[in-house]
């Protein structure tokens, strides 16, 4: 009897030291897009956390792979869903509660086709998107095949089906992140050649370049569901991408259990218009690493994050 009490015993203490070692080594995972902003605000949030004693660690990985994931507990949270790239898989998973909506933040978000203002020099009849065929040969490249080009990222916004919709006679150039579609601008505006190009905002262009997004035909839902909507009378998409849209978070279903301090936190974060702008602005502008960038925006906001913490049981560590 002895033995066995003893061996019992034994059993217990090494679950209860071993639990207890590997709650203290869990992490909270936060995923790194291809994206200035998401990237500079994930990690100033993560240095909040870590602050409160959490365990962070970031992960690499593009905007399409992080649902999959999102739903394993493989990252635990996303602080940036943009409406006009993700509401469609944010809203299937959110109503299969794959996925955790988290709410709202205060900025309003556009992603469109966007050129800088000088090129309204060239062709006066822009915003209108009927300036894209009327000027198309300003943005014929020489190995275009005599289309207009249009610089777009890695995120898919349906850009050929408003191609083939309005009826346009552009290509797409797709380039693997943002940095590389801000070197094509950087030397288009060097040269003051016109460049038609994905761009969103709020963005560091907001506050330090002059342009502006082609007005498309207003977007609605009907423009992505009913042909007969708009100006095409048999495809859909022929309209922009929702304008002024909204920005939301995502959580792992798992997460409120898993660490309900940072649940409570991230629930808690409102991001504006600005503190998006400055992020990404720290680091294409100011030429900080994501690191410093990261410092700065968290020295900026310290009385915003201060409100957030506050509102949350992290407050109390």
């Amino acid at each position: 009897m002895n033995r066995t009490f003893f061996f019992l015993l034994t059993l217990l203490f090494y679950f209860f030291f071993s639990h207890s070692a590997v709650a203290k080594t869990d992490k909270t995972y936060i995923p790194l897009n291809k994206w200035t902003s998401q990237r500079v605000i994930s990690q100033a949030i993560g240095e909040v956390l870590s602050l409160h004693n959490i365990n962070v660690e970031y992960v690499n990985i593009g905007s399409g792979e992080q649902w999959g994931a999102l739903q394993r507990g493989k990252i635990h949270f996303q602080l940036e869903v943009w409406q006009p790239s993700m509401a469609e898989v944010f809203s299937k998973l959110t109503a299969k509660q794959a996925i955790v909506d988290m709410g709202l933040h205060d900025a309003k978000v556009t992603e469109d086709w966007w050129y800088p203002k000088y090129v309204e020099e060239l062709c006066p009849e822009l915003p209108h998107w009927r300036a894209l065929i009327t000027c198309k040969s300003l943005f014929v490249e020489e190995d275009s095949g005599g289309k207009g080009v249009y610089y777009a990222g890695p995120w898919d916004y349906n850009d050929a089906d408003v191609i083939r919709a309005l009826k346009l006679d552009f290509t797409i150039n797709r380039s693997s992140g943002e940095m590389v579609l801000w070197k094509k601008l950087s030397k288009a505006i060097e040269q003051k050649r016109p460049i038609i190009i994905l761009n969103w905002s709020p963005n560091w262009t907001d506050k330090h370049l002059l342009g502006r997004f082609i007005e498309f035909p207003a977007y609605t839902q009907e423009c992505e569901t009913n042909p007969e909507w708009g100006i095409n009378k048999h495809l859909t998409r022929d309209c922009a991408n929702p304008k002024d849209g909204w920005l939301k978070k995502a959580a792992w279903p798992g997460l409120k259990a898993y660490e309900p301090c940072v649940f409570q936190f991230i629930k808690a974060v409102n991001l504006s218009d600005e503190m998006i702008a400055d992020a990404s602005y720290f680091v294409n502008v100011l030429e900080q690493n994501e690191k410093q960038s990261a410092r700065m925006w968290n020295k900026k906001y310290q009385s915003e994050i201060a409100f957030w913490i506050g509102k949350t049981c992290l407050s109390k560590e």
